[in-house]
């Protein structure tokens, strides 16, 4: 095992509670996430693909949204409310507790790092930038930028391209059992399941996914599972 790849979102930045938030500040309310998820996954589809760019697709998403729940608004209007959702949302980006140390442990173990992420434009290079996350990584794979996203193989296969290494050598981790898990070792990779809500792991994890409660728990696994004694790797602490 020569190489990490770890999603971002949700994974090492809690996407979900920035977005979350930024949401009711845009609507007042908090039971709409599901359907602003479901939203947000259709137009970042059409992105990825190449459809929309990020600027567009932000405000035909959250248009969308809004006439769905019966908003009808000018394009004028919703770019405001979308604009002040997005600078909410960028306020509210923080690191899960456990990211930073995972990181040094990973980089000081000398294994390549790898970002792969489902994201649609170049925000996300400005948001692990802006986290100081930039320095970590040898390559950054956004969806966006390679045209497909998890969990098609190719998204895969480029980060492993880009590190140079094979799939094999490599580990993906991330909390997306679908997308990031499954997605990773259809593409030959070892499979990592960052299931940070305990997410019926049990009874929906295959045999071949590695479950892991949080970053914490990652150092550990790669040495017991995937680290031979000739690579030299250090034992974590604690």
């Amino acid at each position: 095992m020569a190489a990490v790849c770890l999603d971002i979102d949700d994974t090492l930045v809690d996407f979900t509670s920035a977005a979350r938030s930024a949401l009711f500040t845009l609507i007042g309310r908090d039971d709409m996430w599901p359907a602003w998820q479901h939203t947000t996954d259709e137009y970042v589809a059409r992105a990825v693909a190449g459809e929309l760019d990020p600027t567009t697709m932000r405000m035909q998403r959250t248009k969308a949204f809004l006439t769905d729940m019966g908003v009808l608004l000018d394009d004028e209007t919703v770019q405001v409310l979308e604009d002040r959702r997005l600078t909410e949302m960028n306020r509210g980006w923080q690191l899960f507790a456990d990211a930073l140390p995972c990181l040094d442990w990973m980089r000081a173990a000398g294994l390549k790092l790898a970002a792969v992420t489902n994201a649609s434009g170049p925000a996300q290079r400005d948001k692990l930038a802006g986290l100081g996350l930039t320095r970590f990584f040898d390559a950054v794979v956004i969806a966006g930028e390679v045209g497909v996203a998890k969990p098609d193989p190719e998204i895969f296969h480029t980060a492993c391209q880009e590190l140079h290494v094979e799939p094999s050598s490599a580990v993906h981790v991330g909390d997306r059992l679908d997308l990031d898990a499954i997605g990773a070792r259809d593409a030959g990779l070892h499979a990592v399941w960052l299931n940070r809500e305990d997410d019926e792991a049990d009874e929906r994890t295959p045999q071949d996914v590695q479950v892991i409660g949080d970053l914490t728990e990652l150092p550990s696994l790669l040495v017991s599972e995937y680290v031979t004694p000739s690579m030299g790797v250090p034992q974590p602490r604690g």
